[in-house]
């Protein structure tokens, strides 16, 4: 399941309000300034800070 390309093109992160970035393996949006991945659930992106995974971003 992937999103429709022009809601992803709207979709900030709403920590940093940088663009995110769709990783269909894992059903998940990356926000990678902020090191979190928000879960997709039933298609539907959950964009809350709480329920983000938190990684290690990687340097440009």
């Amino acid at each position: 399941m992937s999103l429709d390309p022009k809601l992803l093109a709207i979709l900030v992160c709403p920590m940093t309000r940088t663009p995110l970035r769709l990783d269909e393996a894992a059903q998940e949006l990356v926000a990678d300034k902020a090191g979190l991945a928000y879960p997709i659930r039933g298609g539907v992106p959950i964009l809350l800070i709480e329920e983000a995974r938190e990684f290690t971003p990687l340097e440009d």
